[in-house]
């Protein structure tokens, strides 16, 4: 095991878990605000990733899919348009700019963004340490009251090795995990959408023939995986799955957008419980089981061609369910249930994909025993204040952040990209004001 001194100028004052574009919006917001520092009044950070290298949503990067959020939501100009972080210094940087206006758009490539995430992250690169699994975090006791704690990591490669780094403050942005249907299992022929790229390239380079994909979801990835099955495997039938009529076009009007202006958390924290669930409930349109209109016209199109062509390979199952799924060596059989009349189809597929969205990772499962610290409500989910500070017992000092799995709180923004870059201000903010108590005491 590896240990870090514990003196004074080893203990980091805020340690990051993931290195997502949460954390990597709050590395920017440190990194500029050290670099505006004197001598010796720099907060020393760190950032922990068990990726080897950047990476964000890879199995989805779909050669011609678009943002959803316009590039304006990138990871610093909502805090500070002056930052040289922002995607319009990136694409001077790639000399690119001109070339961008040009095609009129608030929304890049979802590839592009990617590259520009990765630009951004390597040049903070001496914040963060890649393939560094947290495998444990501990409370340090000193005098009753606990104002540090230890983040213990290892290299997935050599798991045989632990490196302990002492914190005043936690920053867990673990991201959301795939969220699959009770009872399902993932194999070679049953994936998550999040697999879709390199499970789609692998199955091509094997020569294995696709006559069957079956696509399971309602919203905006179930229907680009529809679609680029159905462009990848030209001879395929691919069958869509859901409970709906038809696709939810997503509502992105200018007054319904406003739920991600950063006013509206302000408003959403303060409102009453049962206000929230109504705004979360009028809004879910804006980003949950919903599908860009442009998205589901072409899709639309290209049922209608096929039939002109008497050769229909693009079929919606609407209004249905997978009931059971039966792996075999050679194929999945897939029973889908017709939910109007209760017939049932058996699909032989070569191939089943679940699109069915993500969820936010527990914070018991990244904080172990640092969980029972973590103070609740009353329907048993975390307290967390509005700079984004989980409330914990009162003999604990130390801090811990959260990025994400905070929509009971913040709205429906916490884990979206819209509000990134303001959220790492306030966290910041909020560090330095929590360090200038602790200087106080």
């Amino acid at each position: 095991m590896t240990t870090l001194q514990s003196g004074p100028d080893s203990v980091y004052d805020v340690l990051g878990i993931g290195f997502g574009p949460s954390n990597l919006a709050l590395a920017i917001a440190l990194h500029e605000h050290s670099a505006r520092s004197p001598d010796g009044e720099a907060l020393r950070v760190g950032f922990l990733e068990r990726q080897p290298r950047f990476g964000w949503h890879r199995g989805m990067l779909i050669d011609d899919a678009t943002m959803q959020v316009s590039f304006l939501k990138d990871l610093v100009t909502m805090r500070d348009p002056t930052s040289d972080f922002s995607f319009l210094c990136y694409l001077r940087d790639r000399d690119r700019l001109v070339d961008f206006l040009n095609l009129k758009t608030l929304f890049p490539l979802r590839i592009e963004f990617h590259d520009y995430f990765e630009w951004a992250a390597a040049r903070v690169a001496h914040l963060v340490e890649y393939s560094a699994e947290v495998v444990a975090v501990r409370p340090v006791t000193e005098g009753g009251e606990i104002r540090c704690f230890d983040v213990l990591s290892r290299d997935p490669a050599a798991p045989e090795r632990l490196t302990v780094r002492r914190t005043r403050s936690l920053c867990v942005a673990t991201g959301l995990e795939p969220h699959l249907p009770p009872g399902a299992a993932l194999t070679e022929r049953v994936w998550h959408n999040s697999e879709l790229l390199p499970r789609v390239e692998q199955l091509q380079r094997s020569g294995r023939p696709v006559r069957r994909a079956v696509v399971l979801g309602a919203g905006q990835s179930a229907a680009e995986a529809v679609d680029y099955l159905h462009r990848g495997f030209p001879d395929a039938e691919i069958c869509s799955v859901f409970a709906k009529y038809g696709y939810t076009p997503a509502d992105d009007s200018p007054f319904a957008n406003k739920i991600f202006d950063p006013e509206a958390v302000d408003l959403y924290y303060g409102a009453p419980r049962d206000v929230k669930q109504s705004l979360f409930d009028y809004h879910r349109t804006t980003n949950y089981s919903v599908v860009d209109m442009e998205l589901i016209e072409s899709l639309s199109r290209t049922m209608y061609q096929e039939k002109v062509q008497g050769r229909q390979r693009l079929r919606m199952m609407n209004v249905s369910r997978i009931r059971e799924v039966e792996a075999h060596a050679d194929e999945v059989e897939v029973t889908v249930e017709f939910l109007p009349t209760g017939e049932r189809e058996v699909l032989a597929a070569d191939l089943l994909v679940y699109a069915t969205g993500y969820q936010p990772q527990g914070i018991a499962d990244r904080l172990g025993e640092l969980g029972k610290l973590c103070l609740r409500d009353d329907e048993d989910a975390l307290q967390v204040g509005r700079d984004h500070r989980v409330a914990t017992a009162p003999h604990v000092l130390a801090d811990i952040y959260l990025q994400g799995a905070t929509e009971h709180t913040h709205g429906l923004t916490s884990t979206l990209l819209s509000t990134t870059a303001v959220r790492a201000g306030e966290i910041r903010a909020s560090l330095l004001a929590h360090r200038g108590l602790r200087q106080g005491l």
